[in-house]
């Protein structure tokens, strides 16, 4: 996508359901991103190269979804000195145990932020990245402040639903 923000690499076609909810959320924001597929250990080589590339395109984020080893995150982050998130994707016997391991154990020095494995992880990746861009972009930080009043109001509305009389 042309003046993309945020790159979003993950590791399988199979990951798309998942990683969609990162680029609703993005959308939302009206932060540009692009995607790619690439495999940590299929084409570590076109990781690598992406990774290093990516400051240069104008990417200011990289988000990296993988599953099973998931090493995808930490070898976008050896590449490049832009915050990288990991989204670690379930599947396999330990339904995600493995990816989420793989992803918060990076060695000193090469740091991944890390969200939660299912439905969260996208969304809260992408809203980690929107958080990171707008440090510098005062309209983003408009827009997630007004984010977190939309937050707030559910719940206070909850709650008037729990008070109401006759509830």
């Amino acid at each position: 996508m042309q003046n993309a923000k945020v790159g979003i690499v993950m590791g399988s076609d199979s990951d798309w359901p998942l990683v969609k909810k990162a680029c609703e959320t993005l959308d939302s924001f009206g932060v540009a991103y692009e995607t790619r597929v690439i495999s940590a250990h299929r084409t570590p080589d076109v990781a690598l190269e992406y990774s290093r590339t990516a400051e240069e395109r104008g990417m200011q984020v990289l988000i990296a979804a993988a599953g099973g080893a998931a090493h995808l995150a930490g070898v976008i982050a050896a590449g490049t000195v832009l915050p990288v998130i990991g989204i670690p994707v379930a599947g396999g016997s330990l339904n995600g145990l493995d990816a989420l391991y793989a992803t918060v154990q990076m060695p000193g020095g090469v740091p991944v932020a890390t969200v939660a494995v299912g439905s969260a992880g996208p969304v809260n990746a992408a809203l980690l990245a929107v958080q990171i861009l707008s440090t510098a972009d005062a309209s983003l930080r408009e827009k997630f402040r007004a984010h977190k009043k939309t937050l707030r109001d559910k719940v206070a509305a909850a709650n008037d639903r729990i008070h109401a009389p006759g509830a």
